[in-house]
């Protein structure tokens, strides 16, 4: 019999965040007490904001549902290593529509894991290899975990860095916000040497640091890190401009579309047009609007026109074709 109150909620919580209907007197009998105590844990649950609905019949049912906000949730071990190996290979790797909140989850899961806890996940994840599409540099989870509690805790942030040239260098800096762009992930930070806002690729950093020197977050010139990001990696690459048709309505294509490439406007109720800047290689412009599997004709510019005739004669000569 668990006497301890405190204690008992969490394992009652712990059962009723498995999706099944316990019966009043299985509750009871896990828990070594009454159905009566079962009934006035279950009104303390609901007090702290957990949405236990009870079902009508001779020994009645309990069941967490869906309410307004996400409680805390109490994980066993193995739902927490499991959950801690998802979000590492999610977040090693910046896939499209795994952002800083992943990285986020994870740091404050790998916060509190237990030692051992730690050591499984750990020991888990380098037997393991993810499939990935290979356009993309792997991050070591434990980087991104660091940057994120640095962003989160307003925590300045020291680092090894490796420019483009393979040049290295030692940073301090005040992180402001992690951003995936799909394939990379960047640090958007303002550098305390440099005395300037800079963008770092997350692949390139190693050694990183919280020094524990707290800091008051200094005003973006942008607003907003994203458009901070896209700002600078044009000022740093040639780009284009581009326009595409589309052969579907618009709000079939947008949810295709990773944000970077722009947002297409209607043009009817069966076709869309998007224009954008890039600054990627026309090649892989053209791999990408192919990969949406939607009828597409390219307006402009001319060499991604010409890089899109080569790329579909090469794929109907890979198939076999004329």
């Amino acid at each position: 019999m668990t006497t301890d109150t405190p204690a008992r909620l969490l394992q009652l919580l712990s059962l009723l965040q498995t999706p099944r209907e316990w019966p009043g007197g299985e509750l009871a009998g896990r828990l070594g007490v009454s159905r009566r105590t079962v009934r006035r844990d279950i009104d303390r649950l609901r007090e702290l904001g957990y949405p236990v609905q009870a079902s009508k019949g001779a020994d009645g049912g309990y069941r967490l549902v869906a309410g307004k906000a996400m409680p805390p949730l109490v994980l066993d071990d193995e739902e927490a290593v499991a959950i801690a190996v998802g979000l590492r290979a999610g977040a090693g790797h910046a896939v499209e529509g795994v952002d800083e909140a992943s990285v986020r989850a994870l740091a404050k899961l790998e916060q509190v894991l237990p030692s051992r806890l730690r050591h499984r996940v750990s020991t888990l994840q380098a037997a393991t290899t993810p499939l990935t599409s290979g356009d993309g540099a792997s991050i070591a989870p434990e980087t991104l975990t660091v940057m994120a509690s640095t962003v989160a805790g307003r925590e300045r942030l020291r680092f090894a860095y490796r420019a483009k040239d393979g040049t290295g260098s030692r940073r301090v800096t005040e992180p402001y916000r992690l951003v995936s762009t799909g394939r990379r992930w960047y640090l958007v930070a303002y550098d305390l040497d440099r005395d300037d806002w800079r963008t770092f690729r997350v692949d390139r950093v190693s050694e990183p640091f919280a020094t524990g020197a707290r800091f008051t977050p200094r005003e973006l010139p942008t607003g907003d890190a994203a458009e901070y990001l896209r700002q600078s990696m044009y000022r740093r690459q040639e780009t284009y401009e581009f326009t595409v048709t589309f052969a579907a309505p618009a709000e079939a294509v947008a949810p295709r579309l990773p944000s970077w490439l722009g947002t297409p406007e209607p043009l009817d109720e069966r076709s869309c047009r998007l224009r954008g800047t890039a600054g990627d290689s026309v090649e892989w412009l053209a791999v990408r609007l192919a990969m949406l599997e939607i009828e597409f004709t390219v307006e402009e510019p001319e060499q991604l026109v010409r890089r899109v005739r080569e790329l579909g004669g090469r794929l109907v000569r890979a198939a076999g074709g004329a």
